[in-house]
């Protein structure tokens, strides 16, 4: 998924859901030597009969114009429902279905199990995923079965939309009070929104839901231990899957990791820093192609073009492209295209970023614009509600999950504080979301108490999950071993930073089931072109 990044960000997988854009048994088939886990069957009063299904495995593709569905199909992937209830303490009652595909195994001789995928969000689709990670798995991957699944109320499981007007609810408050007064009404609307279109089913949109969702799935494949690999809040769900079903996870990777402490309706609070620092680096880089962007030939010049537009924003909107598609942005919007063009350092991140703060200086001096066709979906995708389903689900996952502060002023007074030292993140990662209006969670969050051996990546820049929550994860889990991408301001690296190091050490872990000896470190240019 090339996703629009919501409050826990997604990392972008190339199929990892439509909006932008994504541990087993020992070496060889041997048996863990780990606290045997419970089969299906012990598994809770009630459940017996989900953990227990057949699943009816067969073609991906629903229709003629289902392309993604027909992909699937030549890849030679096969897809299936798996039946879970809406509510865990309620088994008898109202169920819900979690859409799941699997790539099997193809060297049976050596197989070593199943491979579950989450490619964060929340709301992030992995349906598509097992081709792709058959690839990165290189001499691994024929040794698993590669499942993928959309989590529940996500892609091609039973569907949750609030019917919201936008496709995400990451807003900057902008740089007035009456623009927050404005954010503070849309977030309650947005609220208001999903409880009177679900109100019956958002007590059961949560990670720990999510998470008993998995361990169905493991057992309705027939497999005593799973394994996993988990990007951005798909961390959060490994680790809370540790926590909840100890000794039933082989091999699991987590990529781009969360502390699970400060998961919840503000934890990119814990990110302003990085997201201000990987932005000014951007400036560099584009300060070096002011020949093709016309952004400035310094690093402060460019970011002095940043803030001259998001100031002219805020006396009135700016508006790009051109009928029929025309989009008007604030200084409530602007950031946010900032804080989606700064995910990653590559090349191709830092032109597109440059093309659309390129298009939105332009707006700013009144000149006429074109939106490229990248540019147009992601506005398309944020300010409309085409992807509304996208949003509701994020904030369903993370309101149920966690409580947020429920007074404007709390918001308002981090926002102010925050302005000196992060003048284009601060009032976003700050502002209030819909989680301020919603009904207290169900559950308490998740306490990390268990150790598990697993394998913590994470790079030194990631500007949505900061490298500081891998290294509290890593403290939490003293069995687990960290690989560290230093110099790095990308969001997730495994498969999508073209580094062979990182690569290289991941796949050596799923092919033998060994941690390295020792936390390991990779530079940002090994492997690189």
């Amino acid at each position: 998924m090339r996703h629009i990044p919501s409050a826990i960000a997604s990392a972008p997988v190339l199929r990892r859901a439509s909006a932008l854009g994504l541990a087993l048994a020992a070496c060889l088939g041997a048996a863990p030597a780990a606290v045997a886990a419970p089969t299906a069957s012990k598994s809770g009063a009630g459940l017996d009969r989900y953990y227990d299904q057949r699943l009816g495995w067969g073609n991906c593709a629903k229709g003629a114009d289902d392309s993604a569905g027909r992909d699937l199909d030549k890849a030679g992937v096969q897809c299936a429902d798996v039946t879970v209830p809406l509510d865990y303490s309620a088994p008898r009652g109202r169920t819900i279905t979690v859409a799941v595909s699997r790539l099997r195994a193809t060297d049976t001789r050596h197989r070593i199990g199943s491979l579950l995928l989450n490619n964060g969000g929340p709301g992030g689709q992995a349906l598509e995923s097992p081709p792709e990670f058959h690839a990165w798995m290189k001499k691994a991957g024929p040794r698993y079965d590669i499942i993928g699944f959309d989590p529940r109320f996500v892609g091609r499981s039973t569907p949750l939309d609030c019917g919201w007007p936008v496709g995400t609810n990451l807003f900057s408050a902008g740089l007035s009070r009456a623009g927050f007064d404005r954010q503070v009404a849309l977030q309650k609307d947005l609220a208001a929104k999903c409880r009177a279109t679900n109100a019956d089913v958002l007590p059961h949109v949560t990670t720990r839901n999510t998470a008993r969702d998995m361990d169905v799935i493991r057992g309705a494949l027939g497999e005593k231990r799973i394994s996993y690999f988990g990007y951005s809040y798909g961390t959060y769900l490994g680790t809370v899957y540790t926590q909840m079903f100890p000794g039933r996870t082989d091999r699991v990777v987590l990529d781009g990791a969360i502390d699970p402490s400060r998961y919840g309706p503000r934890l990119l609070q814990s990110v302003v820093g990085e997201n201000e620092r990987a932005l000014a680096d951007w400036a560099t880089w584009a300060a070096a192609r002011d020949d093709t962007y016309g952004l400035g030939r310094t690093r402060a010049q460019v970011l002095a073009t940043v803030d001259r537009v998001i100031r002219t924003s805020a006396r009135a909107p700016l508006t790009v492209g051109a009928e029929p598609e025309a989009f008007r942005l604030d200084d409530t919007q602007v950031p946010f295209v900032l804080l989606a063009g700064v995910s990653s350092d590559t090349d191709t991140a830092r032109a597109a970023l440059g093309e659309q703060m390129s298009v939105l200086n332009k707006a700013a001096a009144g000149q006429p614009t074109r939106l490229s066709p990248q540019f147009a979906a992601t506005l398309r995708l944020a300010l409309t509600g085409e992807q509304s389903h996208h949003g509701s689900v994020q904030s369903a996952v993370i309101c149920g999950d966690r409580a947020a502060p429920r007074d404007p002023e709390v918001y308002w007074r981090d926002i102010e504080r925050s302005r000196a030292a992060s003048p284009r993140f601060g009032a976003l990662v700050n502002n209030i979301g819909p989680c301020a209006f919603w009904d207290r969670p169900r559950e308490e969050p998740t306490q990390v108490k268990r150790d598990a051996k697993v394998l913590i990546v994470s790079a030194t820049g990631d500007p949505r999950t900061a490298h500081k929550g891998a290294l509290a994860l890593h403290g939490m889990l003293p069995s687990s071993k960290l690989i560290t991408l230093k110099g790095a301001n990308h969001h997730a690296v495994y498969g999508l930073y073209g580094n062979t190091c990182v690569d290289d050490k991941v796949n050596r872990y799923l092919a033998t089931g060994k941690l390295p000896l020792d936390d390991q470190t990779c530079s940002q240019q090994d492997g690189r072109s």
